[in-house]
């Protein structure tokens, strides 16, 4: 190894050990992360985690997660941890979800709490600090969702991120920084990132339109006119409503109880409107006028929006119609590197395998269809050769006892 790559070990060695990890979860210890997560008795109904790696998988130990395994379920389980504050610091949150059932209408999400949530009654309205991660529903609702708790109100972010929906694994993570800016992180790249004051309405705007201020009475403000030169045609005019013509005077018409007898109206077919004058630019047209801006009164900056105290707790609050999610590989820390690495120690090494396992079990089952429809083919076709041939006599006395028995 030459000394870029020992630079590189010891940078990576450095930052594990400045890294302060709160939360860390890979299942690796079998049955006993039954006394890790608690299951909410908010419902009596709730759906039932198991601990399972799929039906592909990377590696059969190391990408075993907590899996939803009712349809039409709600479900929600969580973990605690020693309570901690971020202020002053980064926090970053990540986990692995795979969708390999093809979800086409549940959530994905992980939720951060504070210490003081009872976990038995954990609901979807326990209030939560942050809630992160994707959310499927039909064509319309594949986004990922980052919600943040400001002042015990909930406020999603104005940008809309796209989440992964092919039904592999894939690795999420959320940045929160001490300077106010965040990242979106899905399969260790960045999705989505700027400040925490842009992308969410926690505060009122910095700037307002100046109410004293009055548009200029010779702005003009409208893009088209009507055509001055324009002239209606002289076969407009039309009446909406006709005579019908072909229509004839009942036989039972009685002038003298229904009065005389009238054609009934009927559309007018060339009947075309209000003649209105085609549209032009208005060469006038200044634009939408620029409201000058002044300082908001309401305005007051909050150098904490990111940070939360007594975080403790990570749950899963979702709703799934059709069950067999995977989460896996939980992390809450500090360190944003640690993170990456972590991810790229974890999901990055069986992400590929996976992969390869689930093509060749797509191959198998394919093969296995085309030689049970080889296998019906071959018996439909022998029971044709093997069939005996009827000569004129039997048939003529089968259809003669057919008639008889009807």
């Amino acid at each position: 190894m030459g000394p870029l790559g020992l630079a590189l070990l010891f940078w990576a060695a450095l930052s594990a050990a400045h890294a302060v990890v709160y939360f860390r979860e890979q299942f690796m210890d079998g049955v006993k992360w039954q006394d890790r997560w608690i299951n909410s008795q908010y419902k009596s109904n709730y759906g039932k985690f198991r601990l399972t790696a799929g039906k592909f998988y990377g590696d059969a130990v190391r990408d075993k997660g907590l899996q939803t395994s009712e349809n039409s379920k709600f479900y929600a389980i969580s973990s605690r941890f020693k309570p901690f504050s971020n202020k002053g610091r980064s926090l970053v949150i990540q986990y692995t979800v795979k969708h390999e059932q093809k979800i086409d209408c549940g959530g994905g999400y992980v939720k951060i709490f504070s210490s003081n949530l009872d976990q038995k009654n954990m609901s979807g309205d326990s209030q939560y600090y942050i809630m992160f991660g994707p959310d499927i529903c039909g064509s319309e609702t594949k986004k990922v969702h980052v919600i943040l708790n400001y002042k015990s109100k909930p406020y999603p972010m104005k940008k809309r991120i796209r989440c992964k929906v092919d039904g592999f694994t894939h690795l999420y993570t959320l940045i929160l920084r001490p300077d106010q800016t965040y990242e979106v992180k899905i399969d260790n790249e960045i999705l989505e990132s700027g400040t925490l004051e842009d992308d969410w309405d926690f505060l009122p705007p910095r700037k307002i339109n100046d109410p004293t201020a009055k548009k200029p009475k010779d702005w003009d403000d409208v893009p088209q006119i009507a055509d001055p030169n324009d002239v209606k045609p002289e076969d407009w005019d039309e009446p909406e409503y006709i005579l019908d013509t072909t229509a004839e005077k009942p036989e039972d018409w009685d002038n003298a109880t229904n009065g005389e007898w009238q054609p009934p109206l009927i559309k007018n077919p060339l009947y075309r409107g209000e003649w209105k004058p085609r549209k032009i630019d208005n060469p006038n047209y200044k634009g939408v006028w620029p409201c000058p801006q002044i300082e908001n009164p309401n305005y007051s900056p909050d150098f904490n929006i990111y940070s939360y105290e007594n975080i403790s707790i990570i749950g899963l609050d979702l709703w799934q119609v059709r069950a067999g999610t995977i989460f896996d590989n939980f992390l809450i820390t500090d360190d944003e590197q640690y993170a990456e690495d972590f991810g790229d120690d974890t999901w990055g090494e069986t992400k590929d395998p996976e992969k390869k396992m689930n093509i060749k079990q797509t191959e198998e089952e394919k093969k296995r269809e085309r030689a049970k429809e080889e296998k019906r083919f071959k018996e439909r076709f022998n029971k044709k050769v093997e069939k005996p041939k009827e000569s004129g006599k039997d048939k003529s006395n089968r259809i003669t006892l057919k008639k008889e028995e009807l």
